[in-house]
């Protein structure tokens, strides 16, 4: 596949001239000499475009301070297409703004390749490298009309937006959406800074071997040299969930940081009413009673390891709800997704007890329902952050990059979890008869209803911090009040 890195620079130059002469350039309705400006630069993939939009929205709700999302047309879509949770008069006040995008490959993910990392999204990582100049443009013309510019990105974006430096009234915060104990991590064992987590913590955590392929590790190279010209870190965690890793983290870290999340929206009044198969399934079911199945939009099975989770999750005679769906292509607005065969009459068989669904799932709004009792994830940390705040334990079955550090986390830190499979065991398949004793012990054992209590306990005290006076709250107003200064 040819690598769209050299893509000429001058293709996407034409179509800039193009776009910046046009009369209906969206600054122009920017009132002169706004005060502060926040432009949002997510990562072209759903779980960082999805925390993007939820901070933008938290951030121009809750201090009426003017937000820009910065993306393709198509992700830019994409995002306001997928924002479970999020009120559609929030998202309205957003000015969502697109730039071009060079042509890109979108091929379909790999399924029965060892690695689930989803290596079939390098042609837009690729094509996503020359979206610095439109980027610089944009917060150039931008910076003309306001006091300040705040440019929120994402640590995979710092090549694009390195030319804040040369900006005098804008500056720079990297938003993390991944847990502070993988960050910590990550940073340690990766760049050779000294290890201060516990010793027996280290000999608990998996091997992280062979977790980053050699593609993403050179794409990360690229970023690194650009991300010291931020101003601080943003953090979708809570003292709450992580306390004792933000304290590490602030002892090999010198910027400033803050723990602002959950960003999600914590009370969903609208979920009982809301006309979606899953919400409207999960309102005829007893309390507690529904594992939710998920793994999130990087992750796509094969055909055997689908087979094996319907044997296991039909023989455990528990309620589900069951998103199968394939992993997202780089544009999901293209080509065709695989279908995913089950046993004959599994469907039928299960009606009564289980619901399959194949399309986008309202994930947010069937965590906080009163009948889902756990949550079988991949543990995205979008996915670990929203069941831990809604209270739901979690059944771990980490698939690739930070994955494993969060499964640890919600299984043996917070003890709010149960794991599926080792992580030394990744290239395995998991037998039906594995998921099958995991879904009963979460879902049908005094110790799964203990695990239950805890993540309860958990998502209660995370809920309050979001709350005035809470961590979450005072740590959000003082970044808010540090950007306006």
């Amino acid at each position: 596949m040819e690598d769209l890195t050299e893509v000429r620079n001058s293709d996407l130059s034409a179509s800039m001239s193009s776009y910046w002469n046009s009369p209906n350039h969206e600054l122009d309705n920017l009132k002169q000499n706004h005060e502060v400006v926040i432009v949002m630069v997510p990562f072209p993939a759903q779980g960082h475009l999805n925390q993007h939009l939820q901070l933008a929205c938290l951030i121009s709700s809750s201090y009426d301070l003017p937000v820009y999302y910065v993306g393709s047309a198509t992700l830019n879509r994409q995002a306001r297409l997928r924002a479970n949770a999020l009120n559609p008069s929030d998202i309205a006040k957003i000015h969502f703004h697109d730039i071009p995008i060079p042509e890109f490959a979108s091929p379909p993910p790999v399924f029965n390749a060892l690695s689930k990392f989803p290596l079939h999204h390098k042609p837009l990582w690729d094509a996503s490298l020359l979206l610095r100049e439109p980027i610089a443009s944009f917060l150039r013309d931008i910076s003309l009309k306001s006091r300040r510019v705040i440019v929120v990105h994402d640590p995979f974006m710092s090549h694009n937006v390195q030319d804040v430096s040369s900006l005098p009234n804008a500056e720079s915060y990297i938003f993390n959406g991944v847990s502070v104990l993988y960050l910590y991590c990550f940073k340690c064992l990766f760049s050779g800074k000294s290890v201060q987590l516990a010793e027996e913590l280290l000999k608990k955590l998996a091997s992280l071997e062979g977790e980053m392929p050699d593609e993403l590790k050179d794409f990360t190279v690229l970023q690194i040299p650009h991300m010291d010209i931020r101003s601080g870190d943003i953090h979708n965690t809570s003292k709450v969930i992580e306390g004792e890793f933000l304290d590490l983290l602030a002892q090999v870290e010198s910027k400033q940081q803050w723990a602002i999340g959950p960003i999600l929206p914590t009370k969903l009044h609208h979920i009982s009413n809301r006309n979606n198969i899953c919400l409207e399934w999960l309102n005829k079911q007893p309390p507690r009673s529904i594992l939710y199945i998920s793994f999130g939009t990087s992750t796509t099975f094969s055909n055997r390891e689908v087979m094996e989770l319907a044997i296991g999750l039909e023989q455990s005679k528990q309620k589900f709800i069951w998103v199968l769906r394939e992993a997202d292509r780089g544009d999901i607005f293209t080509g065709e997704a695989r279908r995913f065969e089950l046993p004959e009459g599994f469907e039928e068989r299960v009606k009564e007890v289980g619901l399959v669904v194949r399309e986008w799932a309202p994930q947010p709004e069937i965590l906080a329902h009163s009948s889902t009792g756990g949550f079988m994830s991949h543990c995205g940390w979008n996915s670990c952050i929203e069941s831990i705040t809604m209270g739901v334990p979690i059944a771990a079955w980490p698939m690739h990059s930070d994955q494993p550090i969060n499964g640890f986390l919600v299984t043996e830190i917070l003890k709010i979890g149960l794991t599926v499979r080792e992580w030394e065991k990744r290239e395995e398949l998991v037998s039906a008869s594995t998921i099958e004793n995991v879904v009963r012990k979460l879902m049908a054992s005094e110790e799964g209803d203990a695990i239950r209590k805890r993540a309860e306990e958990l998502g209660e005290a995370v809920r309050c911090s979001t709350e005035k006076g809470g961590s979450s709250r005072i740590e959000l107003d003082s970044f808010v009040a540090h950007i306006t200064r």
